[in-house]
């Protein structure tokens, strides 16, 4: 098969167009470059440059790489600029997938693959969340996130295209430096930021009811990420009609003050922490029961929090040289 990667020149796009390639499938990215790097691609991947708006350009692309499955990661992806601006968050992320499953459709695709979020799930007040916790998402991001599960779920019941809806919780690390995390908004690559700028790191509130008051969250290795998305397109080239939807996590919590630590651990900084007010919005726990992914695709994850930390290290290291 060859599978159309939207965003495969972004942080996770590039990680799954390598395990494609890795696992033997076709793979074609198309990215606008607005964020992703198109170096990250891999040398045999093609790389069409547009956007997700554009109907006829993705109907060309399709038709022209003998496109038969689409992973769609293309989207706008941070929470507090989807609050300045949710007109922009639903133009790219609902209409841009409207318009992407309108050609996927008119070629006869037979399978999609969306990039979710556990962000559609809000402030859930469990221990383990599971596919079947209710979702109240509480930034437009995830709103667009949960508007996509539906439009993805509603298409593939009228037209027969097999789909998934993948929630991701929190990615860290890189299968290659090269391949790493450029963006300064997740708790890992912040981190680095205030330890290489001589700065101490914060923590958005230490009052929370969790062991040790902070966040507690699960992080997921980016290689185990882009393994899972393998795992679904085979399933959904096995198994026509599918209609999945699943966590993609470790399952296990990690406070924010254990996370500082450990980075601080491996990275040699000794400078502690500070502790700042809460964000709003910020649940006290979110982490995932990613039984369903296990059952559904054979799949689990992998790699630990230390070999998180220690890529993701030398994948600041290498496009930060200077610090």
């Amino acid at each position: 098969m060859t599978w159309l990667i939207t965003g495969g020149a972004g942080y996770i796009g590039a990680h799954v167009a390598r395990a494609m390639l890795d696992a033997g499938e076709g793979a074609v990215v198309y990215d606008d470059l607005s964020t992703g790097i198109a170096e990250r691609v891999p040398r045999d991947v093609p790389l069409e440059v547009g956007s997700t708006l554009d109907g006829e350009r993705l109907a060309r692309v399709i038709r022209g790489h003998g496109v038969t499955g689409v992973v769609h990661l293309a989207a706008k992806k941070q929470v507090g600029e989807s609050v300045e601006q949710p007109l922009r968050y639903y133009r790219e992320n609902v209409e841009g997938l409207r318009t992407l499953l309108g050609a996927v459709t008119d070629a006869g695709v037979p399978s999609f693959v969306f990039s979710s979020s556990a962000a559609v799930y809000g402030m859930p007040d469990v221990v383990l969340v599971t596919e079947d916790t209710p979702c109240a998402p509480m930034s437009p991001y995830g709103e667009t996130k949960l508007a996509g599960e539906w439009l993805v779920r509603a298409t593939g019941r009228a037209t027969g295209l097999s789909t998934a809806s993948l929630r991701y919780f929190n990615v860290a690390g890189a299968a290659a430096p090269a391949l790493a995390d450029t963006g300064v908004f997740n708790l890992v690559p912040m981190v680095f930021e205030k330890l290489t700028e001589g700065s101490a790191p914060r923590v958005f509130g230490a009052d929370y009811p969790t062991p040790d008051g902070t966040c507690v969250r699960d992080y997921i290795h980016v290689v185990d990420l882009a393994e899972a998305h393998v795992a679904t397109a085979r399933r959904l080239r096995e198994a026509p009609g599918t209609d999945l939807t699943l966590n993609i996590g470790r399952g296990e919590g990690v406070s924010v003050r254990e996370m500082i630590d450990r980075i601080t651990a491996h990275t040699g900084h000794t400078l502690s922490p500070v502790v700042v007010d809460r964000r709003p919005g910020d649940p006290a726990r979110v982490v995932a029961s990613a039984d369903r992914a296990a059952t559904e695709l054979g799949w689990k994850a992998r790699h630990g929090v230390d070999e998180m930390i220690a890529s993701a290290w030398e994948g600041w290291m290498h496009h930060h040289p200077a610090r």
